[in-house]
């Protein structure tokens, strides 16, 4: 499946991700946002995610509540937990996600809400 193996990566309307590791439970990624972007606010069945921002500031939702990180500050979300990844600056944003549950496939996702058109619920 694609975004399972290291190096995988793919282009969405709001950036892009890459995978950069994976093991026994738990995946990384690099997910790039572009300014004035946002991803789908969604949930996942299996796993929780950890996002450190490595530039720029993020502006999140996590459960309904908006939450901002600049570099070197992390945000936590635990498995279920509703939670978007949003940019609202002019610049790039760029975080680095740990997913960690039982499963870290690429289709454990349900989009709530999407900018794009492809919300599941």
């Amino acid at each position: 499946m694609m975004g399972d193996n290291v190096g995988d990566s793919d282009e969405r309307p709001w950036g892009t991700w890459e995978v950069l590791a994976m093991g026994d439970g738990y995946k990384v990624k690099r997910i790039r946002v572009k300014p004035q972007s946002r991803l789908s606010y969604q949930t996942h069945e299996h796993r929780g995610e950890h996002w450190v921002v490595a530039s720029g500031y993020a502006t999140c939702v996590v459960e309904g509540s908006t939450v901002t990180a600049g570099v070197g500050e992390c945000i936590d979300i635990p498995v279920g937990v509703p939670h978007r990844i949003g940019n609202a600056q002019d610049e790039e944003l760029v975080i680095i996600e740990v997913m960690r549950g039982s499963y870290v496939g690429e289709d454990d996702i349900i989009r709530l809400e999407d900018d794009f058109g492809r919300a599941d619920a």
